[in-house]
């Protein structure tokens, strides 16, 4: 009984304040998707694809951004589609991202592939933040 009561200690406020569990799986209406392509004169551009979107999901208990690459719309079958976590944090960048790398650009280091990741990540917050079919610009940031 005492057992219970602190887990309800500790989980009360959590959901009071809208907080989503670890295990918890979004609905159609808690993912942000936004269409992103590179700028002409972008030198920092962090992936190997010219466009792709970005993407906020819930993931592992928190908001997490993606970016996923625009499938190919001359194929007859689907293919999978690739994506990589954007953060700044070093850890979701490297291992996170191990399964689909090729899409990021190859940098010298982790320090680099962190500032490269940066703007991006920003962006996919201010994402986050709207309403679902908000449209932010890069300019927003």
């Amino acid at each position: 009984m005492t057992a219970l009561a602190a887990t309800l200690a500790v989980v009360a406020p959590l959901v009071l304040a809208g907080e989503k569990g670890l295990f918890h799986f979004p609905g159609a209406d808690e993912v942000r998707l936004q269409k992103l392509s590179r700028a002409d004169n972008e030198q920092e551009w962090p992936f190997t694809v010219s466009s792709g979107y970005l993407a906020c999901v819930w993931s592992a208990g928190k908001r997490m951004v993606m970016f996923l690459e625009e499938p190919a719309k001359d194929e007859a079958e689907p293919a999978r589609m690739r994506k990589v976590f954007v953060s700044v944090n070093p850890f979701e960048l490297t291992l996170g991202n191990m399964a689909d790398r090729d899409l990021i650009v190859p940098v010298d280091s982790v320090e680099t592939l962190v500032k490269r990741m940066a703007p991006f990540a920003a962006l996919g917050e201010r994402l986050c933040d709207q309403p679902q079919g908000t449209h932010v610009r890069q300019g927003e940031l």
